[in-house]
Order: structure tokens, then C-alpha cells, then sequence
């Protein structure tokens, strides 16, 4: 693990209906305007979208990438849903290291992090992650 990072790196994902049924039944949401097309139609979106917790697992798909174990321990998210991703959208997450602070033996980072679709025309998710790190044995003072 790596706490120098400044900018994490991004997940890049296209959405698939395949991955919204297998979302849908994951997680119990079957609500028709991810999984039906004509029905989708019928609402402001205009076509069958993603869930928004897909799409946000996409992030924390980043952050355990970037900090491990440390993330799934203590990692929190806190954020806003700005838009949708459709079906054949190609999304990438993003994230920045924006502060430390540094504790007796943990280390807390927060990072802007986020997601935009179609190689960066509309941001879909943004907010902030924090996650508690272990400080470097090697380097005491972070």
C-alpha cells in the first residue's frame, strides 16, 4: 500500500444489462426502471439507468485498490448522486488525496473522490471517502 498517493487510480467500467439483472438480484432491487425497457421509457430518464449503488461500488472498487484491508476496516463514504449511468455508458471513477491527518499510530485520509460517464462529459457521484491507515513503520512521522 502506497500512502503517497495523490491521485488514485481510476475504475473504468461500461455498464451492461447483464451486470444491472445480476445487481438486481444481488441486492434485491428490482425495480423496473433498471431492468425494463419499455417502462424506463416511460420516466424522466428516458431508459433503463443503473443503480446508484452500483455505480458507487465502483468507488469503493477504487479506494481498495488504493488502501487494502484499511479501507474495508474503516473506509466511509459520503456523497451525492448528480446523475445516471445508462445502459452502454462507459463510467470511470476518480480520487484525490485532499488531506491527512496524522494521529498516534493511524493516519486518517480524506480523498474527493467521484464518478463521471462518458469519458468525463457529466459527473454522476462526487463527494468525499475517508479511510484510517496505519502509519509507515519505516517513515513514523506519515
Amino acid at each position: 500500500m502506497t500512502t503517497d498517493v495523490k491521485n488514485l487510480s481510476s475504475v473504468v467500467r461500461t455498464i451492461t444489462q447483464e451486470q444491472l439483472n445480476q445487481y438486481a438480484d444481488a441486492s434485491g432491487d428490482h425495480n423496473p426502471l433498471h431492468l425494463d425497457a419499455r417502462f424506463a421509457q416511460t420516466t424522466q430518464f428516458g431508459g433503463i439507468i443503473a443503480h446508484g449503488m452500483l455505480t458507487l461500488a465502483f468507488v469503493s472498487e477504487m479506494m481498495v485498490s488504493a488502501y487494502g484491508r484499511c479501507w474495508l476496516e474503516s473506509g466511509s463514504l459520503r456523497v451525492r448522486f448528480k446523475g445516471a449511468a445508462y445502459v452502454g455508458d462507459r463510467v470511470e471513477t476518480w480520487g484525490q488525496v485532499t488531506k491527512r491527518e496524522q494521529h498516534e499510530t493511524r493516519q486518517r485520509i480524506t480523498c474527493s473522490v467521484g464518478v463521471r460517464n462518458q469519458d468525463n462529459r457529466q459527473e454522476i457521484i462526487s463527494g468525499t471517502a475517508t479511510v484510517e491507515i496505519e502509519k509507515d513503520i519505516d517513515n513514523p512521522h506519515g
